[in-house]
């Protein structure tokens, strides 16, 4: 019976697709039900025709607002969720309506690092059981190599070997973080969803978490897709930055390219709110100030879904819905005004 191999660094192979990942038109409806006989009386769109590409062994950022569809976005990837429509390609296959054992194949690729490095571990299972958990599931390890395999993660992720039969509430917030990323490294995969992984950490933590990451993606040649807010963190670690608001991407591009010349007018106002550590250019730029509340995903706007809130609006706004193009490069926006 073969072994689980180690972790090794990843050789490009020749021929490959440099984009590992690509989603079109992806949607996630949630059914909304009213009355004595609960008959659907509509749907959360929750995800309304999302696209995204990642290329292979980078990190994508997934910016916007709280309630955007971002951690939907991860979830339904990695098929965590029930799809409505759209289409999921993985490393060249269609994994959109995957079920049974051909799904369970390719599950072991595709992991996630979760939000809450509290909610996401088990608290009645040791640190050494849970990282095991995907072993156990998807591996063929004897004792002694699942043992051995559990030790090298602990220690690749800066935790000692010995501590593998303590429980998650003995550990700080940041160490059940790197619990979490070992749980994900466990079954050596190509792509990782990195849900706001360090959003519930101390700034103090943060740093150290987000270098853990990047040193594992140059080591192990991982593809990152990264569920952020904090827009200063996603430009400092991602390749390329996807900007989100009600369920829709409306920018995606290089990084360089989305902070020093956003094309769509909210990526604009998202970026004026992140602060600049120089007091001079801080009192000196603009800040663009939206108006009105982010809609319902129950009822969205027609046309484009940021009109009632966007600054420039016009007429063609409000009846035609923008399409998602290319504008130069790996540059892709949804807006009437862009050019």
């Amino acid at each position: 019976m073969m072994s689980e191999p180690s972790i090794l660094t990843r050789d490009a192979q020749p021929g490959r697709d440099d984009v590992l990942l690509r989603v079109s038109d992806l949607a996630v409806h949630y059914p909304t039900y009213q009355g004595v006989f609960g008959r659907q009386a509509g749907a959360i769109r929750a995800l309304d025709g999302v696209n995204l590409e990642v290329r292979r062994g980078q990190t994508l950022g997934l910016v916007g607002e709280s309630g955007c569809g971002k951690s939907t976005t991860g979830r339904a990837i990695l098929r965590l969720c029930d799809i409505t429509g759209g289409r999921i390609v993985f490393d060249g296959e269609d994994i959109t309506h995957l079920e049974g054992n051909k799904l369970r194949r390719i599950r072991p690729r595709m992991q996630m690092i979760f939000q809450d490095p509290q909610e996401c571990l088990n608290p009645r299972m040791t640190v050494g059981s849970i990282v095991a958990e995907p072993l156990n599931e998807h591996g063929a390890l004897k004792v002694k190599e699942k043992e051995r395999r559990i030790r090298e993660l602990l220690d690749s992720v800066g935790l000692n070997p010995r501590l593998a039969n303590r429980y998650p509430h003995e550990f700080s917030g940041g160490q059940r973080q790197r619990i979490g990323i070992a749980r994900a490294l466990a079954l050596n995969p190509d792509f990782i969803v990195c849900d706001e992984p360090i959003a519930a950490l101390d700034v103090s933590i943060q740093a150290q978490v987000v270098n853990l990451l990047k040193d594992f993606q140059e080591q192990f040649s991982l593809t990152y897709l990264f569920i952020s807010h904090d827009l200063s963190m996603v430009r400092h670690l991602c390749d390329d930055v996807a900007v989100m608001y009600l369920g829709k991407v409306m920018e995606l591009g290089p990084r360089a390219l989305i902070y020093k010349d956003p094309m769509h007018p909210y990526t604009k106002a998202l970026l004026s709110a992140v602060p600049v550590p120089d007091p001079g250019v801080e009192r000196a730029r603009n800040r663009i100030v939206l108006a009105g509340d982010v809609p319902s995903p129950a009822n969205p706007p027609s046309g484009c879904r940021f009109r009632t809130r966007c600054p420039v609006a016009f007429d063609r706004c409000a009846s035609d819905q923008p399409a998602w193009r290319k504008v130069s490069g790996d540059r892709w926006v949804a807006c009437h005004r862009a050019e």
